[in-house]
């Protein structure tokens, strides 16, 4: 049986920690941030946690 291909998809939008955790970046940073606060698009700039509910199928894509 061949290997499994990660999802190329996916590698590019998530890291996994040392830990595990699968880390994201937030969305609403990409356009129209003239009408944006600067303390909203600071907030917006580092990387989040991905849910719990999420945290599977996320892996699932990643370490296949």
């Amino acid at each position: 049986m061949p290997k499994l291909k990660v999802k190329s998809s996916a590698k590019k939008r998530f890291k996994i920690t040392g830990t595990g955790k699968v880390m994201r970046k937030h969305a609403y940073k990409s356009h129209i941030l003239t009408k944006k606060e600067k303390k909203r698009k600071r907030n917006l700039t580092y990387f989040t946690v991905v849910d719990k509910a999420n945290m599977r199928a996320v892996k699932d894509m990643l370490l296949k």
